[in-house]
């Protein structure tokens, strides 16, 4: 896998202008934030050697690189999961090349399941924690040591400093947000009413199939990290009500105009002192 991952990297080193600092992945019906590029490069995931495919309706499947709010940035418009038959470390490939070019911090968005009675659909929520129910790790195997050591501390995923910055980027932008912890699950079925109470009870104020793998390999990569969900329905498990793609891919996609705003403020205020010290 390693090989694999380096022999990408050359080739988008062969394309991309300017090194990245900053690297992104969008969810379902969010890819609203290329939209507010300037666009140096884009190329379909079938056309860069080894990149896996996505195959998901609401992800795009393509690899922009340009610049947002003055800063260097390559974004996944599109994501991969193990409900798709992908395994750990190919839903991380992406994480890893993004390491390799020297991107420093990873910015990730999806969408996701509420679980706390106080949300509403449509909801911004900044991860501050999550809960792996995935059941499995994209560390498991033989240690990358190019990238990081074989036990990383996962005490602080998400940044604490990156969530203070996304909340001031909310209030400076007028945009109300939530925070709370996310659970991961594999996917592809919706949650039961027991599912749902019991995600709860353990603590969880988002659920959805993505977004944990990538957090630990951006961990293992000591990449500074922040999520944003969007919250596309609301799972209350005494009164659950019955929901499709059709209905998350159109919350998301128009929760998606103002996560991209918040974004752009986001990137605007990432500090750019230390960004050489992996």
């Amino acid at each position: 896998m390693l090989e694999k991952i380096k022999k990408t990297t050359t080739f988008l080193v062969s394309k991309i202008k300017d090194t990245p600092e900053i690297g992104m992945i969008t969810g379902t019906g969010l890819g609203s934030i290329a939209e507010k590029m300037t666009i140096d490069i884009r190329l379909s995931y079938k056309d860069i050697p080894n990149f896996p495919v996505s195959t998901v309706e609401g992800h795009r499947g393509t690899l922009v690189a340009g610049r947002l709010a003055g800063r260097q940035i390559i974004v996944c418009d599109g994501r991969f999961h193990l409900y798709e038959g992908y395994s750990p470390l190919e839903v991380v490939f992406p994480v890893r090349v993004m390491s390799m070019l020297g991107v420093r911090y990873l910015l990730i968005s999806s969408a996701a399941g509420g679980l706390n009675p106080q949300f509403e659909s449509g909801d911004l929520m900044i991860i501050t924690d999550h809960i792996n129910l995935t059941g499995t790790n994209p560390l498991i195997g033989p240690n990358m040591d190019v990238f990081g050591i074989r036990f990383p501390d996962m005490s602080s995923v998400y940044d604490p400093r990156l969530i203070s910055l996304a909340r001031e980027a909310a209030v400076e932008s007028r945009i109300s947000i939530r925070q709370g912890i996310y659970a991961g699950l594999t996917g592809p079925s919706l949650e039961t009413p027991a599912e749902t109470r019991f995600l709860r009870i353990i603590g969880a104020d988002s659920v959805g199939m993505s977004t944990v793998s990538e957090s630990i390999a951006g961990v293992h990569c000591n990449l500074k990290i922040i999520g944003i969900v969007v919250v596309t329905n609301i799972n209350l498990p005494d009164c659950m009500q019955k929901t499709s793609i059709e209905e998350i891919i159109n919350t998301a996609e128009t929760a998606g105009q103002r996560l991209a705003e918040l974004w752009e403020k986001i990137i605007s205020k990432l500090p750019v002192q230390g960004l050489g010290n992996k």
